[in-house]
């Protein structure tokens, strides 16, 4: 059953209110669109957008229930100013970015997101977007990216996406593995990061392919571009007074919301609502494993 993070600290921090409008900019399964649109009733509406078509399908039943207040767009987040304008969406009361991959994309997709299932080494939240008539490919795969990149390409994906210790050595295992037969599998990749680093830290408590995985996948999918290009359109189309709410999952992702946030403070667009990230409680955390690296930050446009 999907478990929407940290659900009553963004209820807290969006607070919606009855016929307010509010973006969804990754609706994923729809666990914080529905409470949204019980609290913006009766003609509040929530334009939910991710790029995964699937998340998309598995929001028609949230569709159903609540009928034209909810919108559904597949498309990516970093194109919200192209999304609000073609769908008519003014009067932006607030907005909510939850861009960490969820469960469904772990146990449902299939396309190699978890180093704990053997699977093609796929990595993609989207294979095609079909806008305006216009098919969009992306044809970036981490089966590509393993198989194709540079030595001195995969280290850098490695260092910077996956802040991975061991980054010069598991690249170099790749380059030599590969010349013998492709890396095609997730398991099949596992075993060459095992075969990169030391044994002793092959059984950490945060398992040795879990960076490389993460970098592959930022890799593949631009997120870290994605979100850069989402902030600034993010704070243009709200409303004065309009929240924005954010949910990351590592410190990358954080360090670039935290540091966006600070600047925009300083000029005086934004108040920081959140001086601290909101992380989940114990309580949380024992229901939903997922939540254990949330980090919530919120601001208001001034």
């Amino acid at each position: 059953m999907h478990i929407p993070v940290l659900l009553n600290e963004v209820i807290e921090y969006l607070d919606p209110k009855a016929n307010e409008n509010f973006v969804d900019c990754t609706i994923g399964q729809g666990g914080h669109t529905k409470v949204i649109l019980e609290k913006n009733a009766p003609n509040g509406k929530v334009l939910g957008i991710d790029l995964d078509a699937k998340q998309i399908e598995n929001c028609k039943l949230l569709k159903r229930e609540f009928g034209e207040r909810l919108i559904l767009v597949n498309d990516n987040y970093a194109n919200l100013t192209d999304i609000i304008n073609k769908n008519n969406f003014t009067k932006v009361n607030g907005i909510l970015a939850d861009i960490g991959f969820s469960s469904f994309q772990i146990e449902g997709s299939t396309r190699g997101f978890s180093f704990l299932k053997d699977e093609n080494l796929d990595m993609r939240y989207s294979t095609e977007i079909t806008n305006d008539k216009l098919q969009i490919t992306n044809t970036l795969t981490a089966k590509k990216i393993v198989n194709e990149f540079s030595q001195q390409e995969l280290e850098k994906i490695l260092e910077e996406y996956g802040e991975e210790r061991f980054a010069k050595q598991i690249a170099k295992k790749i380059t030599e593995e590969r010349k013998i037969n492709k890396i095609e599998t997730t398991f099949e990749l596992v075993e060459v990061i095992k075969k990169a680093i030391p044994a002793k830290f092959q059984y950490d408590r945060i398992h040795c392919a879990t960076r490389t995985f993460q970098a592959l996948r930022i890799a593949v999918n631009g997120e870290l571009e994605n979100l850069k290009k989402f902030l600034p359109q993010a704070l243009s189309v709200l409303s004065s007074d309009g929240r924005l709410v954010i949910i990351s999952f590592h410190s990358l992702e954080d360090r670039i919301v935290k540091n966006y946030f600070k600047q925009e403070a300083e000029k005086g667009t934004i108040k920081i609502l959140t001086k601290k990230p909101i992380e989940a409680t114990e309580g949380e955390i024992n229901n939903n494993a997922r939540a254990r690296s949330a980090k919530l930050r919120a601001i208001v446009k001034l």
